[in-house]
């Protein structure tokens, strides 16, 4: 494992269940969607968990406590203790309680799963910046959270109380759809004062040190559907990753990636952590994976062959991220990626 640029997705001549110690997996869009399970993932879980895989839940959303959180997973079929369940709230509770004194007060702007983090590391919420408290933290409060909220927040702020955020996910997928997330929230207190919050939260290395100290992972194995939060957070973190097509990500997004979004292997749901992942290999002036060949052309990708849409996708990508690092960036993928159904 390595922050070297990765030019394709790599393959595994073993089940990702077995190569890896433990599956840190993201919750919306990978594990369920809407409050309701994703396509094969409670049989999936199963099957890993049985193998000796350890799952681990890892949120940015810091709205439920991780009680809530493994009762709703276990209500799923998924059978999870609170330990298993590490989320933002707990990250940025530790980064505050290092820069505050034991027992201070802390202005908490969101939801029930900050207070008991804040409480877990001894710190104490409080609901008004007239309660003298010693920092502001953020963090998802859910739909109904009241625009008083955010003033309390920007009172505070602009009198220099230290400010802290869960985590800045502009958005949060929903059972109708995608809404506004946490980062959209604290957009409203940065435009508001002209602060910067401190983030705990995915990417950031708070998360990654939080997720590591509670799970012991030794051999860990990011799975998420975001390139900007849980992909992101293992590149930060140097650690491997799966990225699932279930959530929010889709092949033109993963084509464009940067190299601190790019997955280390890529999968249509949690089914891919029970298998091994194909090989792209270099092919004359293009990449083969599967039945498919990908090149870059002048002006567009182009894709030859037949199979799996998935290995379609995997030799796209390794001439997509090659070209990109040659500085050739603006390459027509259209045609290609719906030759796949993308």
């Amino acid at each position: 494992m390595s922050q070297s640029v990765r030019t394709r997705p790599e393959g595994s001549g073993r089940a990702l269940s077995e190569a890896y110690d433990t599956a840190l997996l993201d919750l919306d869009g990978v594990v369920y969607a809407g409050g309701d399970a994703i396509a094969h993932a409670v049989e999936s879980l199963a099957a890993a968990r049985a193998g000796g895989m350890h799952l681990a839940y890892v949120t940015n959303n810091a709205l439920r406590t991780p009680d809530a959180v493994a009762a709703h997973l276990t209500e799923l079929g998924i059978p999870t203790g609170a330990d298993d369940v590490i989320t933002s709230a707990q990250a940025v509770a530790r980064l505050i309680s290092e820069q505050v004194p034991a027992g201070a007060r802390v202005l908490v702007i969101g939801g029930e799963g900050l207070r008991v983090a804040l409480r877990e590391r001894g710190l104490e919420p409080v609901e008004s910046a007239d309660d003298d408290p010693a920092a502001v933290v953020q963090g998802y409060g859910g739909p109904e959270l009241p625009w008083g909220r955010f003033a309390e927040a920007c009172y505070a702020v602009a009198r220099g109380v230290p400010w802290f955020a869960s985590n800045t996910d502009l958005t949060i997928p929903g059972p109708r759809g995608i809404g506004p997330g946490n980062g959209a929230a604290v957009e409203v207190v940065r435009i508001a004062t002209g602060a910067e919050p401190q983030v705990a939260g995915k990417p950031l290395p708070p998360m990654h040190r939080e997720t590591i100290l509670r799970t012991g992972a030794e051999r860990p194995l990011v799975v998420g559907d975001r390139l900007d939060t849980d992909i992101e957070g293992a590149f930060n973190g140097d650690v491997d990753s799966l990225l699932v097509l279930t959530g929010v990500t889709d092949g033109a997004q993963l084509l464009a990636a940067p190299p601190q979004h790019r997955p280390t292997y890529v999968d249509a749901d949690l089914r891919g952590l029970l298998t091994g992942q194909p090989d792209v290999v270099a092919d004359g002036d293009g990449f083969r994976c599967g039945g498919w060949t990908a090149t870059a052309g002048a002006e567009r990708l182009e894709l030859d062959g037949d199979g799996g849409a998935l290995d379609g996708l995997r030799a796209l990508c390794a001439a997509a991220w090659t070209a990109a690092g040659a500085g050739v960036c603006e390459l027509d993928t259209g045609k290609a990626l719906a030759r796949l159904g993308w």
